[in-house]
């Protein structure tokens, strides 16, 4: 299943929302490519997705939840990629 939250966080002069799966990875990209998201949106585990692409996911069957249940969805699935594990590091 595809969700999507509020477009709320402002960037570049408009509103954006998270596109996740519950799925897949895979899933997800190919919803978004769907919707007509470019691969640069994905960051780590969700699609930033604008105002008019939230709407055009929601028309096409993605769930619209809140900003809390995103992230307990990812969690749940095992797909949630926090920023300090995907960071890469340097061997010590």
């Amino acid at each position: 299943m595809l969700y999507i939250d509020t477009p709320r966080w402002p960037a570049h002069g408009r509103l954006w929302a998270h596109l996740i799966s519950d799925v897949s990875v895979a899933e997800l990209h190919a919803f978004a490519e769907l919707i007509g998201a470019r691969r640069r949106a994905f960051e780590r585990d969700h699609y930033d997705v604008s105002t008019d692409g939230a709407r055009i996911a929601v028309w096409l069957g993605a769930r619209q939840v809140t900003s809390r249940e995103i992230v307990e969805r990812l969690v749940a699935a095992g797909l949630r990629r926090p920023r300090h594990l995907s960071a890469s590091r340097s061997p010590s």
